[in-house]
């Protein structure tokens, strides 16, 4: 018999009652080397947008999975496991906008446990392998010390004859960033180690340079303080608080990070060797002889049971802390034990992070509201009665689509069951059923929009309805920023707070009113949002009005093509809206066309054509055209091309990834299509080359796996500027 989930929630939640329902069909199995360049490509991306922009686009719990998934399917197929797979390095970013620096010894990740099976799995390997080695480190049964994982960001403190001289992010594992100024600002930081923990260093410390390691992180109470702050001064809020320690620590400005409130707790030592300590919870006892900040629930257990204890009590006492953990390291105590088992390419065997499940709380769902996004997809949004989950109240989650709504079976009236996945990202499990009102109905998605009343409509094999109508006001400050923006209608000066602020007081509310609503008076204004000191509005004023207003009349001459990009059709990038300007020539032509017509485009098909034709005969982007026309914006495109240029690439087609440092991508585009190549967006066998800049990711991945050739950017600029090939 399955046990109540409330029974237990560290065994239930851990061993194991979560399969994901619903998993997707493919029409062709990837092959073990197909699935793990795609799981190594994922990871890449999620790695960098966690450690170099702090602004995670995946959950912890969704890539530690998929960690565990690429480590186990080169286990089974070790001839797929490369030196650059993710497995092989260690998780991290060093950035350009600091010193870099090389850390005493490398600093590693951790090989994660997801449940008690796994950490117990690993106990009983760690034993028998000390049982193997023999000699000193089989001399006494294995201990271990215990600590709480905080989240934070990893750095790394040298001290030279006990003085503070340098700190460093931990970056990629070897080199790191030089944030010794900020470190400076942050007050649990010791500048000198204090005498009792200097006399247990060889020669009194004097001579001596030591490394310890630790996490800076972010208190919760600071991380609501500072949300506050950046809610009331109209700034984007941290996600959670390692994001914003993370962010923190890595300012330029150290002023800017001594008013956050970071702290500390220290926990490693690049070399103990110079201590005169021989285990980690000597060492513990040794930081904190020296001074620094030491977190005071670490505990030496003697036994797999003891450590069981911890990791419940750990779980149990999360939300009592005033700082964020998602999980217990367990570490073999001895030094001795340490060195013997050492290290993989990766993670130390000698320890092991045991990863918190989600915290689940039961709550009732009042409500499924329709969210219309910037693009026009219309998003089911639970909310329910406000419940506390991992350190913050909660009451709303995104429902995401229709097909989840039906997958979850969650219905107004519901008693639900809501977590965070990844400790952040609010989300509703399902549903109690046996707590299901008698009169709960399904939920079924709106006909039309709610914010404009115009159709909705769910293109075929798509998940999302889509609102198209383009003066949704739901849609209108990102359709209007898209528009002023340097790819579409380039209206310099055109910000996108400016925008925000003219849609807020009621100035616009489609791309037609920049031309025949808007002028200069009018955006003169337009309050900034600010204020001077005797209290009065700061307003655009005229002389940032005359130069808007000049860059919007330049931009009715744009053409067709810079229109198309600019209206935000569906799937319409700038390259397909130059394609369509230059087949059709006039906005006429193209709205007569039939989405047969708009397919037989070399570079459409069926996909855009049928977007296209979509958003051409919904009648409210029709009269924002015509408003358009008659305000003087250009809507035909020449259609000429010159006969007699020289087009050597013809026939060939190119896509372009990664960064590149010489062009921008829309320039080196435009000039592989000025000698006659086709500049597409995806890989495949057609395709001829690959032109990979920095950080290149799945589109490298797999031009390798098709054997497309593949282009640095010095070739790049030989190409362009000979014409020719590569031999």
């Amino acid at each position: 018999m399955a046990s109540n989930a409330n029974d237990n929630p560290l065994q239930t939640s851990l061993f194991g009652d979560d399969m994901p329902l619903g998993a997707a069909i493919t029409p062709r199995e990837p092959t073990p080397a197909e699935r793990a360049a795609e799981l190594n490509a994922t990871l890449s991306r999620a790695a960098y947008q966690y450690y170099a922009l702090d602004a995670p686009e995946m959950t912890d719990a969704e890539f530690d999975r998929l960690l565990q998934e690429l480590i186990h399917l080169e286990e089974e197929h070790p001839e797929v496991r490369t030196p650059q797979s993710y497995t092989q390095r260690i998780g991290g970013y060093v950035g350009e906008q600091f010193e870099a620096v090389r850390h005493a010894r490398r600093m590693y990740s951790m090989d994660d446990a997801m449940d008690l099976v796994e950490l117990d799995a690993w106990l009983e390997r760690t034993e028998e392998a000390l049982a193997q080695l023999g000699g000193p480190a089989a001399a006494e049964p294995a201990s271990y010390t215990c600590e709480l994982k905080i989240d934070g960001l990893g750095v790394a403190l040298t001290y030279v004859d006990g003085q503070l001289v340098r700190a460093a992010t931990r970056g990629d594992g070897t080199t790191g960033e030089l944030v010794t100024a900020n470190v400076l600002t942050i007050g649990d930081v010791p500048r000198t180690l204090a005498p009792r923990g200097m006399e247990r260093i060889a020669g009194g410390g004097f001579g001596q340079s030591v490394e310890v390691r630790g996490e800076v992180y972010m208190p919760r109470h600071s991380f609501v303080r500072l949300n506050e702050d950046n809610d009331a001064a109209g700034r984007a809020p941290f996600a959670n608080p390692r994001n914003a320690a993370a962010g923190s620590l890595r300012q330029k400005d150290s002023n800017v990070t001594a008013a956050r409130d970071l702290a500390t707790f220290i926990y490693a030592v690049a070399d103990e060797g110079p201590l005169a300590v021989e285990s980690q919870h000597e060492f513990l006892g040794w930081l904190t002889d020296c001074g620094f900040a030491v977190n005071d629930h670490a505990t030496r257990c003697t036994s797999a049971s003891e450590v069981h204890a911890f990791c419940e009590k750990a779980l149990a006492l999360r939300d009592e802390l005033d700082y964020d953990i998602d999980g217990v390291v367990v570490k073999v105590d001895s030094f001795v034990q340490q060195a013997a088992l050492g290290f993989t390419a990766r993670a130390p065997r000698w320890a092991i992070a045991f990863k918190f499940p989600p915290e689940e709380k039961r709550t009732v769902l009042r409500e499924i509201r329709i969210q219309v996004g910037r693009t026009g997809v219309l998003t089911p949004v639970a909310e329910f009665d406000p419940v506390s989950v991992a350190g913050s109240t909660i009451a709303r989650a995104t429902l995401h689509n229709i097909d989840e709504i039906r997958r979850k079976d969650v219905r107004e009236g519901d008693t639900i069951i809501v977590h965070k996945a990844g400790d952040v990202i609010p989300e509703v499990v399902g549903h109690v059923p046996e707590l299901r009102p008698a009169d709960a109905q399904e939920f079924h998605m709106p006909e039309v929009c709610p914010e404009c009343g115009s159709p909705v409509v769910r293109e075929e094999g798509e998940v999302a309805y889509r609102c198209i109508s383009i003066d949704c006001p739901a849609q209108a400050v990102e359709r209007l920023i898209h528009w002023g923006s340097r790819g579409a209608m380039d209206i310099d000066g055109l910000g996108e707070e400016l925008v925000r602020r003219m849609v807020a007081q009621g100035v616009l509310s489609d791309v037609a009113d920049f031309y025949d609503r808007l002028d200069q008076e009018t955006l003169a204004s337009v309050s900034t949002g600010r204020q001077n000191k005797a209290g009065d509005d700061i307003v655009v004023g005229k002389v940032i009005a005359k130069k808007v207003m000049a860059q919007v009349g330049e931009s009715k001459g744009r053409g067709l093509g810079r229109v198309l990009f600019g209206l935000g059709i569906r799937h319409v990038g700038a390259n397909v809206g130059q394609l369509l300007a230059q087949h059709f020539g006039s906005i006429e032509a193209l709205a007569a066309a039939s989405e047969d017509d708009i397919a037989a485009v070399d570079g459409i098909g069926p996909k855009i054509a049928a977007s296209v034709a979509e958003f051409l005969r919904t009648t409210q982007n029709a009269e924002v055209i015509e408003r358009l026309r008659k305000a003087g914006v250009v809507l035909e495109e020449e259609r000429a091309v010159a006969q007699d240029a020289p087009r050597p690439l013809e026939g060939l087609t190119f896509v372009l990834t990664g960064s590149l440092e010489q062009f921008t991508r829309k320039a080196a585009g435009d000039a592989l299509k000025a000698l006659g190549a086709k500049v597409t967006g995806s890989v495949s066998r057609r395709t001829s080359y690959v032109v990979a800049g920095a950080a290149a990711g799945s589109k490298l991945t797999k031009a390798q796996q098709l054997g497309v050739p593949v282009l640095d950017e010095d070739a790049l600029g030989r190409i362009l500027q000979t014409g020719e090939l590569p031999v």
